[in-house]
């Protein structure tokens, strides 16, 4: 079973100028910016999921990748490598998710890591695939206000077309954490409705793009996905503080976190990664056989 890992290094000034000169809008710190946390997470893979077998980076640009990785180890594969030219360079995660099985070299099952996603206690293969299911909590839902909720609601409604089913007003959303997939069965949603996909495409995010729930979406709809919640606590930094997050990381109450960033003040920002950098180093203090 593989691991792949969307990441992006906002501080990096070759992408930082390709983001200026395609995207036409100041880059949205809160998105773009990297709080230091991908070799833990590596770590994390390392130490409570020894069931991974090979692990792939995906990033724009040689530039992105940091200077600790051991290519002999880490597979980073370049947005070039799966996404078609005239979509490139592209700074929507969601447009990235529509691609991530061409990504070359990864397995039938795979699971999906944003990289604000992290294991932190030990978990088995049946966590996530259960029977050979893939499994995540998907959760009924109503409402579509937010760019988010209407994404989550565009994929409900191409994943249903795609199975010859009517749109409902109830539609699903995924837990969100890492995701198990298949790749056989992302290929094949994507051939089914690739004209309907190119189309939902833009570079940064627009209310009509789909998410990676459209793939979880098609095979909960078809009875391939179970829905059985995954062992995760998620913290957004809005309504929660760093001493917080830390606390948990030190004595965490469930096997996976994920740890979203919001708009913060450079002063919050700056003291929330060090209490969350320094929780991690105390977790995670080895290197993993992804680190030079």
């Amino acid at each position: 079973m593989d691991a792949l890992i969307t990441f992006v290094d906002g501080k990096d000034p070759l992408w930082r100028k390709d983001y200026e000169d395609f995207a036409g809008e100041p880059i949205m710190a809160k998105r773009f910016r990297d709080w230091g946390t991908l070799r833990y997470l590596l770590r994390g893979i390392q130490v409570h999921m020894p069931f991974i077998e090979r692990v792939f980076l995906l990033v724009a640009r040689e530039s992105q990748v940091p200077d600790w990785a051991d290519p002999a180890q880490l597979r980073v594969v370049l947005h070039r490598e799966i996404i078609p030219q005239e979509y490139l360079p592209t700074f929507n995660s969601t447009m990235i998710e529509m691609f991530l099985h061409r990504t070359p070299g990864l397995g039938e099952r795979f699971i999906y890591f944003n990289d604000d996603m992290f294991p932190v206690g030990d978990l088995t293969e049946e966590v996530f695939y259960p029977g050979g299911k893939p499994a995540m909590n998907f959760r009924k839902c109503l409402f579509r206000a937010g760019m988010f909720k209407k994404q989550a609601r565009n994929s409900d409604i191409l994943a249903r077309k795609a199975l010859g089913l009517r749109p409902g007003v109830i539609f699903v959303q995924p837990q969100h954490t890492c995701a198990p997939m298949l790749r056989s069965e992302s290929e094949t949603l994507f051939k089914r409705v690739e004209p309907e996909i190119l189309q939902s495409l833009s570079r940064t995010r627009a209310p009509y793009n789909c998410n990676q729930y459209l793939f979880t979406d098609y095979l909960y709809y078809q009875g391939k996905a179970l829905c059985r919640r995954l062992p995760n606590k998620h913290f957004s930094l809005a309504a929660t503080s760093g001493d917080r997050v830390a606390a948990f990381l030190r004595k965490p109450s469930q096997k996976l976190v994920c740890i979203n960033d919001v708009h913060l003040s450079e002063e919050k920002f700056r003291r929330y990664k060090g209490l969350i950098l320094g929780a991690f180093k105390d977790k995670f203090p080895e290197k993993s056989r992804f680190e030079r």
